[in-house]
């Protein structure tokens, strides 16, 4: 028996549930949790409706927080609509969110998977870490699984390669200062300056951190790329993968969540995995840390 609650059943959380749902996912219950009961009903009557065309046997229910005792992973997707301009915008508005969800969690005996995804990304992690009390290798912000999934697509549009063949990861912060790791990005073992030039990597970098707002201002918010970099950080820690996923993690030096490569298991953060990053990665990476920080101390 594998349970995942979700707290906040907005574009985003709905959109996990349904994949989770109409996936092949080691998943056996889904609990909705929502300040509008009626809304997320609704939405459980319309998805009990695709349980004749999928394999497995999934238990949906609307409920509440005394549902998170037994929970395996709990998904906070709750928050304050995303400024289609800037991640940070609107944070004392999504510390208050998480502080009234935390107060009703930590009267619960949850001892599982925290995974978050409301923005800011790496600030709400971090505060998930703090308010629940949790060890920080049980909460994990899904931080640049989505922007290194963005980065991706578009270098396989350019050079017709299969996206999971293209080995490389955006890292630091989920916001303007992320930034691609491309001392290490590689196809085959081949460095990847053998199939882009400097010009179209500094090109799709841009393209990649400014791909929520270029969504954003089409059709609101985006919601199905980052559904899915949740479902992948689900199956790696609920069939025990040790999967290498780039996600905001907690980094004791610094006291933020930052986004680099994990290895993720049934526990969580198996593991952080050690960046031999150049100078110049080396200072991106510590403005993204600088910014983050800077949010954090500015809720203190």
């Amino acid at each position: 028996m594998n349970k995942v609650a979700v707290i906040g059943c907005g574009n985003v959380g709905m959109a996990y549930i349904f994949a989770l749902v109409n996936g092949n996912n080691n998943v056996s219950e889904i609990v909705m949790i929502d300040k509008n009961v009626e809304k997320i009903e609704g939405e459980k009557m319309d998805l009990c409706h695709t349980l004749n065309y999928i394999s497995s046997n999934i238990k949906l229910k609307v409920g509440d927080y005394s549902d998170l005792d037994d929970a395996d992973i709990v998904c906070i997707t709750a928050g304050p609509s995303q400024s289609n301009d800037n991640r940070l915008k609107d944070l004392e508005k999504a510390n208050v969110i998480y502080k009234d969800i935390f107060k009703e969690i930590n009267k619960t005996k949850f001892d599982g998977i925290l995974l978050i995804a409301s923005n800011p990304l790496d600030v709400m992690s971090y505060l998930a870490y703090k308010y629940s009390g949790l060890l920080s290798h049980k909460v994990i912000g899904s931080g640049t699984s989505l922007d290194t999934s963005r980065l991706k697509y578009m270098m396989s549009e350019k050079l017709d390669i299969n996206p999971k063949s293209i080995h490389a990861y955006v890292i630091g912060e989920h916001g303007d200062s992320q930034f691609a790791f491309w001392s290490a990005a590689n196809i085959a073992g081949e460095s990847i300056s053998k199939f882009l030039t400097s010009e179209e990597m500094l090109k799709f970098e841009n393209d990649t951190r400014n791909a929520a707002y270029e969504i954003g201002n089409r059709k609101g918010s985006t919601y199905y790329g980052i559904s899915m970099a949740l479902v992948r950080i689900t199956n790696a820690i609920l069939n025990n993968e040790e999967a290498i996923i780039p996600v905001s993690n907690y980094d004791e030096k610094n006291d933020v969540y930052v986004s680099t490569p994990c290895v993720i298991d049934r526990s969580g953060i198996k593991q952080r995995i050690y960046l031999n990053l150049t100078r110049e990665e080396e200072n991106k990476l510590q403005n993204s840390i600088d910014i983050i920080k800077n949010a954090i101390d500015s809720l203190k």
